[in-house]
């Protein structure tokens, strides 16, 4: 297999700074919309969100935090893990300052703006879930940063978690052209997570992997095919990108980031012409019934 295209692919660690593992911003280039940050906290940890013409959405992978503004403070009860089911997550507005300490994983994602927003606080009872496709194709979603769920000005965020042997991000579509009403242009960032598939008897987190692709589009060249594994990041500026396929034995997360420079803040898709027919094969069938994904002793827990 070839190596991805290091312009938009990058592992777990390379892209680190200021105590982050991973920092993804208007610096990076070839970046303009988007921004990730990933860090892992130990108790004591203090991380600063001091950068003002953004707005963010602090989003706990494992572990529980603690954000302080200047007018208030708010406590994120987070999850075990990304696979636990959705966690409650905090949106910064543009001209806020914060501090974040705890401990676990927590990533931010952002969008550069100085339109301002008021603070909101989406309790993990109140985030939209949402099981999409079916038969191998299904997948679980939640919509916390969505725009039917967060008054956000550019900024889109979900997740995606695809339980073990399952395709996500597919058909393969893109969302490089300006055409209202079917098509925005949005940047969009993948950070991934992968561990052993849940009631697994074995198997090593380190070595637990998922495969992600993306490929041209009139809009620009690119092509990324790669294993991906916890930690990794895809930068998706252009181009039909998917599938991202959970290898057997391993269950596959991500965290999308999605903004871009059209007027209108929707998530407007065209899928690739060759592929968008295997949409019409999911008709009769059923949601893969290791969905959804909860918590340990809650309902619909797969534990």
């Amino acid at each position: 297999m070839p190596a991805p295209d290091q312009r938009w692919f990058h592992r777990r660690g390379a892209l680190a700074r200021d105590g982050w593992e991973s920092v993804v911003d208007a610096s990076t280039p070839g970046w303009v919309h988007t921004g990730i940050r990933v860090a892992e906290l130990a108790a004591g940890d203090v991380l600063a969100l001091d950068e003002r013409d953004v707005e963010r959405i602090v989003v706990p992978l494992a572990g529980s935090f603690r954000i302080e503004t200047a007018d208030a403070a708010y406590d994120l009860a987070g999850r075990a893990n990304v696979f636990d089911g959705p966690t409650d997550v905090l949106y910064l507005g543009a001209g806020a300052t914060a501090t974040l300490t705890g401990s676990g994983r927590v990533a931010v994602a952002t969008s550069p703006t100085t339109e301002q927003r008021p603070t909101r606080h989406i309790a993990r009872s109140d985030v939209p879930v949402e099981l999409r496709g079916a038969g191998a194709s299904s997948r679980q979603v939640h919509n916390f940063g969505t725009p039917q769920a967060l008054d956000a000005v550019r900024l889109i965020v979900c997740e995606v978690i695809t339980p073990a042997e399952n395709w996500s991000s597919y058909p393969p579509h893109k969302h490089d052209e300006h055409d209202p009403g079917h098509e925005t242009r949005l940047e969009e960032i993948y950070y991934f997570e992968s561990a052993p598939a849940r009631g697994a008897a074995g198997g090593a987190a380190a070595s637990a992997f998922g495969m992600f692709s993306t490929y041209s589009s009139p809009a620009g060249d690119i092509e990324i095919d790669a294993m991906v594994h916890s930690g990794d990041i895809a930068l998706v500026p252009y181009g039909y990108h998917g599938p991202a396929v959970a290898a057997p034995g391993y269950d596959l997360y991500y965290l999308n980031v999605m903004a871009g420079p059209d007027p209108d803040r929707a998530w407007l898709i065209s899928d690739d012409p060759a592929h968008a027919w295997v949409r019409s094969t999911w008709e009769g069938l059923e949601i893969d019934p290791r969905l959804p994904f909860t918590a340990a002793g809650e309902e619909g827990s797969t534990r």
